[in-house]
């Protein structure tokens, strides 16, 4: 079964979907946090909830605030351009209180890419969710943009022309004023430049406050140094299972049903959650 759903912040609802086994009882539940710029609706959300289902578990896939580039809402403007850190971990405990709200419990957390960075300190914060997968995490904090910009993402060569530009623009009142990027996500408003660079949480300062098993997966193409799961399983103090997968990009591109088999297969024997 599959629910459209709406989660309600702040300002406007977050939309998403709700995925339920068709059996009476679920097995445990799970939520899923997309990546920079990205949705419900494509990517790991995608590909995971389905597969998710079926081996029993209730799925919630839903778009943060800071989804896809831009999009609107009316004639206002918002997206991934605009995001800020403190809406991201708002809505990722908004979807929390809601999956609780519906009887599920402490569910298993699934994070890929900024959604992965920002599972870490969702789940230290909540020493009962019982299981957490990561998909090619970054290690967030103030380091990220200077390590992605140098890999050719962001800002690419600019970084300090750029984070000049965005701070003059703060000062002057145009902090929410768009700026263009030389590489992906090719555009955001100076307040989020800076808010990016500066305020996102450090993965690994929160990596010694995760008890429960760990799945962390990255694919041989991306940078260890930025995606961190080696650097990940030293410092958590639960167990973790770090694998490096074969001719793998980011996004999985090729192996979609090999992930969502690998993590259904892992989630259930260490994702059961209280219901």
């Amino acid at each position: 079964m599959h629910e459209l759903i709406s989660i309600p912040s702040s300002n406007y609802a977050l939309d998403g979907l709700l995925y339920t086994p068709d059996r009476d009882e679920a097995v445990g539940s799970v939520i899923i946090f997309h990546g920079n710029c990205k949705n419900f609706y494509s990517g790991p959300s995608r590909f995971l909830a389905e597969p998710l289902r079926q081996a029993g578990f209730a799925v919630l896939t839903f778009n943060r605030r800071g989804h896809d580039v831009m999009y609107t809402q009316g004639r206002d403007a918002f997206g991934g351009a605009f995001q800020l850190a403190h809406e991201m971990i708002e809505d990722n405990d908004l979807a929390a209180q809601w999956m609780g709200q519906r009887g599920y419990a402490s569910p298993a957390i699934i994070g890929h890419s900024n959604g992965g960075m920002l599972a870490v300190p969702h789940v230290a914060a909540r020493p009962d969710t019982p299981a957490l997968v990561l998909l090619s995490a970054h290690r967030g904090g103030r380091n990220l943009v200077p390590m992605i910009s140098k890999g050719g993402l962001f800002a690419k060569d600019q970084v300090a022309e750029l984070t000049e530009q965005a701070r003059t623009m703060i000062a002057e009142g145009r902090g929410r004023d768009l700026m263009l990027l030389p590489g992906w996500w090719h555009v955001a408003a100076a307040d989020t430049f800076v808010d990016f660079s500066t305020l996102l949480p450090d993965m690994m300062k929160f990596a010694p406050q995760i008890s429960c098993p760990t799945l962390f997966i990255r694919g041989d193409m991306e940078n260890r140094d930025i995606y961190p799961a080696e650097e990940f399983s030293e410092h958590s103090s639960g167990s973790t299972v770090v694998e490096i997968w074969d001719n793998c990009d980011h996004f999985y591109t090729g192996h979609e049903a090999r992930v969502a088999d690998r993590v259904a297969s892992w989630l259930r024997e260490n994702g059961r959650s209280k219901m």
